[in-house]
């Protein structure tokens, strides 16, 4: 369920919500707006035409319905789909089918977290046939666990940062052709047994040039060498977004106007901007029990967002460790079959968590044996 409070449509009698509810789902499976003689055609409302007709008179009046200029019929408003919306108990429950595909797509080879990460964004667009973004979290408070450096070739070295939450990241850098490989395996070991265990917040400049001053290198290819090591561990920090399936939306019929389906790609081009209105998005409850997370629905003028205004936004939170947050959301138009959609993003929710949390617990058993060993 949304972390957001729910917004009951207090004004609306039963036979008013059931009305509503009919035209949403209308609109959502053909994406013409509904009249009344369709309505009664396709549902069993158990009222007249005329009844119909002043019912869905009286909904657009409250502002849940909205009539195009260019149709007799009539569309959900933001306010109607959120009544809609806050209406949904329990989501859809998927086919073994689908809950299989997507447990294989995501964690078959249990590899690394990022990869894991991605493969969820993939699995995400796939099975919803929408836009996925996931937001890796910020690796502030994850720890170091591992400084490695590597020789490529003179005068280029990888420096490869482990960190407690299973995350790898390496960056290349420019040293000294004078440095050998023996002398960057030294210096980092004597990194690795400084720096281990300390949060990413806490590892300062002065801190690695402290932990490797000891080493047997000329200050001034050991200071460049540590500088360039520094901003390798401090861009562990660094947050990534994921994007797949940006071309989706392109195939709904809201987007065959250029206008809004121009509005759409720039603003989804802009890919800062879009992780830090994800990163801002309310964090949802996370559980390590076996039920699904829950998840956050925001319905066009409600997503802070330029050119996002015919689009809506489903986002979940997962957790790596205890206390490191990402999310993974899924952006499509805002007639969407709500009920399935949140369904998928609730599942390849939980499959990645399940994954982390494997993950995780494998990193432990090896670390274990380290220490044992």
């Amino acid at each position: 369920m949304s972390s957001e409070a729910k917004k009951p449509a207090k004004h609306l009698d039963p036979r008013k919500q059931s009305i509503l509810r009919a035209v949403v789902n209308d609109y959502v499976e053909t994406a013409e707006p509904v009249g009344s003689k369709a309505l009664l055609a396709r549902h069993s409302l158990g009222v007249s035409s005329a009844t119909v007709r002043n019912e869905m008179a009286e909904l657009e009046e409250m502002g849940y319905l909205e009539q195009p200029h260019t149709s007799a019929g009539r569309v959900p408003s933001d306010k109607g789909y959120r009544a809609y919306v806050d209406e949904i108990e329990e989501p859809m429950t998927l086919s073994p089918a689908e809950t299989r595909k997507i447990r294989e797509e995501i964690g078959e080879g249990l590899s690394e977290i990022r990869e894991l990460i991605g493969r969820a964004a993939k699995s995400l667009s796939e099975q919803t046939n929408f836009t996925s973004l996931v937001l890796t979290p910020t690796y502030g408070e994850s720890r170091l666990r591992q400084v490695k450096l590597l020789m490529i070739e003179p005068g280029k070295a990888l420096v490869i940062v482990v960190l407690s939450a299973g995350v790898v990241r390496d960056r290349l850098i420019h040293i000294p052709d004078l440095l050998d490989n023996e002398q960057l395996s030294s210096l980092a070991e004597t990194l690795e047994k400084a720096l281990a265990g300390k949060k990413l917040h806490d590892i300062t400049l002065l801190a690695v040039t402290d932990a490797g001053k000891s080493e047997p290198i000329p200050d001034s290819l050991l200071n460049q060498l540590l500088f360039e090591t520094y901003i390798a561990i401090k861009q562990a920090e660094n947050i990534d977004l994921y994007i797949e399936g940006q071309h989706r939306l392109l195939k709904q019929p809201e987007f065959a106007d250029v206008d809004k389906a121009h509005r759409y790609l720039d603003t989804m081009s802009k890919e800062g901007v879009v992780a830090g209105y994800l990163s801002e998005m309310p964090d949802t409850e996370v559980t390590k029990e076996d039920k699904m997370p829950a998840y956050v629905v925001r319905i066009g003028q409600e997503i802070a967002l330029k050119g996002m205004e015919d689009c809506s936004f489903i986002s979940s939170s997962y957790r790596i460790g205890d206390n490191i947050c990402g999310k993974i959301a899924v952006v499509g138009p805002r007639r969407m079959m709500y009920s399935k959609i949140i369904s998928d993003v609730s599942f390849v929710n939980y499959t990645l968590n399940k994954m982390i949390r494997r993950w995780e617990t494998r990193g432990e058993a090896v670390e274990e044996e380290k220490h044992e060993s």
